[in-house]
């Protein structure tokens, strides 16, 4: 089994020395960019699933850096970390870059590993609903079984939006259906 790799950008090497100094006790492969140039490169050299930056950067903003993050690599869950929070900061960058979260300096270790445990959830169970899409538009004879335990399942499979509505079931029915799927 692989680590799970989360990628830390700030052009601030003090801050990416000890956000990977609270980090190094989990076991994530965690990497470091001092620009959300470097990191757009990292992030097209292997999967990363959690990304967080920092927002003020001298040649990139984070916003603008986490923007291109999710174009180019949207199953990436996105986390701003800023110093200077402003309101207007928070929404350009959480209507932009479809932040999972707006955290800001100096950060509590503790809340931050949470936080990230919480992103990890988030795209592990994304890529579990992506993976049972796969399997419903292969095999369509599961859909009469889950229509019959998931009345109208079928009109968003057939509309693209299951992914949604799999991703509003609790964890206890996203299992289930997943079961049935033989995915788990």
């Amino acid at each position: 089994m692989t680590k799970d790799t989360i990628l830390i950008v700030d052009d601030e090497p003090s801050v990416l020395s000890s956000i990977y100094r609270a980090l190094r006790s989990e076991k994530w492969d965690v990497l470091t960019e001092l620009s959300g140039e470097q990191a757009l490169v990292r992030m097209g050299e292997q999967p990363i699933k959690v990304v967080i930056s920092d927002e003020r950067m001298a040649k990139m903003q984070g916003s603008e850096f986490l923007s291109l993050a999710r174009t180019l690599y949207p199953k990436s869950v996105r986390i701003l970390l800023t110093g200077h929070a402003s309101l207007e900061s928070a929404i350009n960058v959480i209507n932009n870059g479809e932040v999972f979260r707006f955290l800001t300096k100096p950060w509590n270790d503790e809340n931050l590993k949470q936080v990230i445990r919480d992103a990890l959830h988030k795209y592990d169970r994304e890529q579990l609903v992506l993976n049972a899409l796969k399997t419903l538009e292969s095999r369509p004879e599961l859909l009469n079984h889950i229509e019959s335990k998931y009345p109208g399942i079928i009109q968003y499979v057939l509309d693209k939006q299951c992914a949604e509505l799999l991703t509003a079931l609790s964890d206890d029915e996203l299992e289930e259906v997943l079961r049935i799927l033989g995915t788990e």
